[in-house]
């Protein structure tokens, strides 16, 4: 079981390094996360779409698939945690999607197994990835019963 991470772009800015540490030292197998970076495409528009969707693809196998974008469903963090463990108690690898800048095709969602809002509102890749880190151990602590959430 593994906990992957497939994001369009570099490898984590420095500003947002300590932050990703800081949850990523918390995270026990198997909700410990993987960082996958998938190279920007040099086109623009719906020809990036399409190159960077494809490169997306080919990572997946048989994962759980859950796609990050706004108009996916906004959900709590406890039915986050339910979200994840539910793959993974049956053994099933999962892995999240962040796309590139001008988001992924249909073929990404028509994959997804879940397309999940962080919000309405469109963030800075960077910060999704520290969001989605703090969310995972969020999940973890929850799923384990621990008090770091309050209801």
């Amino acid at each position: 079981m593994a906990l992957r991470v497939l994001m369009v772009g570099r490898k984590h800015e420095d500003w947002v390094v300590d932050g990703i540490r800081r949850y990523e030292k918390r995270l026990k197998k198997p909700f410990d996360l993987t960082w996958v970076p998938i190279p920007h495409s040099a086109r623009e528009g719906d020809a990036a779409r399409r190159e960077e969707s494809e490169r997306l693809l080919a990572k997946v196998g048989s994962d759980y698939v859950i796609l990050l974008d706004e108009r996916g469903k906004a959900i709590t963090s406890p039915a986050l945690a339910q979200t994840l463990r539910k793959p993974l108690d049956s053994s099933r690898n999962v892995t999240l999607i962040i796309g590139g800048a001008y988001g992924v095709d249909s073929s990404v969602h028509d994959r997804a197994d879940f397309v999940w809002s962080l919000s309405p509102l469109v963030f800075p890749h960077q910060l999704v990835r520290l969001i989605l880190a703090e969310q995972v151990y969020r999940a973890q602590e929850i799923a384990g019963g621990r008090p770091y959430h309050h209801e």
